[in-house]
């Protein structure tokens, strides 16, 4: 039975919320290695998660081609870039609140702050979160995505300030949406659907990993479409092309 308190948007709402406002009291007092370095320890972490739902698959043809189709649909109406516009159009009411207080340009700070907006909004590790969580009850993506965004969180918050923490508030309404959508979603699902759609979002949560330890600078925001075809695709591998074989 489908949980009906959204616990992990609560749980990851709040790790960036106060995340930003311990990075801001101590950013002083934060290493300047422990601030670079750490970021790799994400990226790891991201990849552990992405691994172990990427076992989850159930139709591995249906999962691969999704990713695939979705990019390629992502990349083709500038997916990517238009999340970047969005992004930038939000930055401007955040940075009134909060100006530039910091050592860095005008410029950096904008980059950074469109990038964290980004980062805790617009994840695929968020957005598969939220949904399988509204889906199936299981909070445990959201609550792993909040370890890492409380430390990713006090990081920026270091060089950023306190307006970190306000960037949970778009969060919230991003995550909590797909949460209350993903409960309509749910009834017309099958177990091996909800299988692949783990799957797939384990991909992105391996993409992600990458990034974060800058091996490779894969387009996430573009991969995004795969979550939405995964689970038609699924259903029409199983249904329809296996009777087939």
């Amino acid at each position: 039975m489908v949980k009906s308190m959204p616990i992990g948007v609560i749980c990851n709402v709040c790790s960036v919320l106060f995340g930003g406002i311990f990075g801001a009291a101590l950013s002083n007092k934060i290493p300047q290695k422990l601030k670079t370095e750490i970021t790799l320890i994400f990226g790891v972490c991201s990849f552990g998660m992405g691994l172990s739902s990427v076992t989850l698959m159930k139709n591995m043809p249906a999962v691969v081609f999704s990713v695939i189709l979705g990019t390629i649909f992502g990349i083709s109406i500038h997916l990517g870039d238009a999340i970047n516009t969005i992004a930038g159009m939000m930055k401007k009411p955040i940075a009134k609140l909060f100006p530039n207080k910091t050592s860095l340009s005008e410029e950096e700070f904008m980059n950074q702050l469109v990038t964290i907006i980004v980062l805790f909004c617009a994840s695929g590790t968020g957005i598969y979160g939220a949904l399988v969580s509204g889906m199936t009850g299981d909070h445990s993506v959201l609550i792993s995505k909040s370890i890492l965004d409380f430390f990713t969180a006090a990081i920026f918050a270091c060089n950023l300030g306190a307006v970190v923490s306000t960037v949970a508030i778009p969060q919230f309404c991003v995550e909590i949406l797909l949460f209350l959508c993903a409960g309509l979603i749910l009834p017309m699902t099958t177990p091996g659907m909800i299988a692949d759609f783990k799957a797939c979002g384990g991909f992105l949560m391996l993409a992600t990993g990458f990034r974060m330890m800058k091996v490779q600078n894969f387009p996430i925001a573009d991969m995004l479409p795969a979550m939405v075809l995964v689970m038609p695709i699924s259903w029409l591998w199983t249904a329809v092309i296996l009777p087939l074989l």
